[in-house]
């Protein structure tokens, strides 16, 4: 009989590969049918959303150790997304249609269904060689196109929003800087940000391929 630690993992994964699963197919009908990258947001922000405030979880697995892996890459990039998702993009509309949210969420789907389905096949030791291939191979291409024209691109075309509706103005109004400017900060950290987390996904892709490689060779 399975452990209740298995079977929550399983149950977390499952839910996540279907909610991404469900999130790309919408993305890639709206588009399909309206010929057009202007709907991503309307057709799969919310679903996403709840993804993504789901995804919490991981950053408390990996700090209970209820999942290996560092707590810093989880957090970094549960907070990146979040950041991008609910403070900028839902908060501004003009940015809601723009090519690079159809960018960012497509991206995102695609390596979350990768990723969440390996993990869930993980569970009940069932991953087959291809799904563990695809899933340190993916997002060498994945992460730096959700990052740079997606992500980062956005957040550039939201900054003269950003400065003119003087955005949480209130909040920041007890800090020595402005929300313009720590979105301009962030813009400059960003790459030295993506590229540890990028290299972090490179030595996990070594040591994982590596030892699938001496599993195959043990068979």
């Amino acid at each position: 009989m399975a452990r209740p630690r298995t079977l929550y993992l399983l149950a977390y994964n499952v839910v996540q590969t279907c909610g991404w699963t469900l999130s790309l197919s919408w993305i890639l009908a709206n588009t399909a049918l309206t010929k057009s990258l202007d709907g991503a947001y309307s057709s799969a922000a919310s679903l996403i959303g709840f993804l993504q405030l789901l995804a919490v979880m991981e950053v408390l697995h990996a700090l209970t150790g209820l999942t290996p892996g560092s707590v810093t890459p989880a957090l970094l990039q549960w907070g990146g997304r979040t950041h991008f998702l609910f403070a900028i993009v839902r908060r501004i509309p003009e940015v809601q249609e723009l090519p690079s949210v159809f960018i960012t969420f497509t991206a995102w789907s695609i390596s979350e269904v990768i990723r969440y389905s390996h993990y869930a096949m993980s569970c009940i030791d069932l991953c087959p060689s291809w799904l563990i291939y695809l899933r340190y191979t993916a997002f060498i291409a994945l992460y730096p196109i959700g990052v740079f024209p997606g992500e980062m691109w956005l957040m550039y075309q939201a900054l003269p929003l950003i400065k003119g509706e003087h955005l949480y103005e209130a909040f920041f109004s007890s800090f020595p800087f402005s929300y313009y400017a720590f979105v301009v900060a962030l813009l400059v950290c960003y790459p030295f940000l993506w590229f540890n987390l990028y290299m972090y996904l490179f030595r996990q892709r070594h040591s994982r391929l590596r030892k699938t490689r001496r599993g195959r060779k043990e068979e």
